[in-house]
């Protein structure tokens, strides 16, 4: 795991890429009988008859990969990743089993809260991609990061003397 990453050590332009992970049908259907009960997540056979033509999985379900695959990244925000905004946020195919996703992002903004000396907020552009490289998933998040606390040394921001 990253070492905690403060808001003094982000910049705009920073990517980063998520590991990927599989979905199959049981964790499709899992994740639908706790929090998306639909035909279209539950049941193959209604599925097929339904608009997606076939089982998929909800897009919360997506959603909820896709903050899993970031937080498991390299990001690393110290204390956890603090949602303060969602902004653009689309879905653009179905998620179907056996697809392969991972998540691209990228450092947008990193700028201090004027309200809140001691935090910042870090905009990050995300893209959920399926193995094809096609987006699944597409959003801006505005996330909620600590300032590195006064008097901490942090010897890897050091320059060498």
């Amino acid at each position: 795991m990253t070492a905690a990453r403060y808001l003094e050590d982000f910049q705009a332009g920073e990517s980063y890429c998520s590991r990927s992970v599989t979905l199959d049908a049981d964790m499709i259907k899992a994740f639908a009988s706790e929090f998306d009960p639909q035909p279209q997540h539950l049941d193959e056979q209604q599925a097929q008859h339904g608009f997606f033509g076939g089982l998929v999985a909800s897009g919360w379900h997506t959603a909820a990969l896709t903050i899993r695959l970031i937080v498991d990244s390299d990001l690393g925000i110290a204390g956890g990743m603090i949602g303060k905004e969602l902004e653009d946020f689309q879905w653009y195919r179905p998620v179907r089993p056996g697809d392969t996703l991972h998540v691209e992002f990228e450092v947008l903004e990193v700028r201090r809260l004027l309200t809140r000396r001691r935090q910042g907020v870090l905009r990050l552009k995300i893209a959920t991609l399926n193995q094809h490289g096609s987006p699944v998933l597409t959003l801006i998040a505005n996330l909620v990061v600590p300032c590195r606390p006064e008097g901490a040394n942090d010897s890897a921001n050091e320059s060498p003397a």
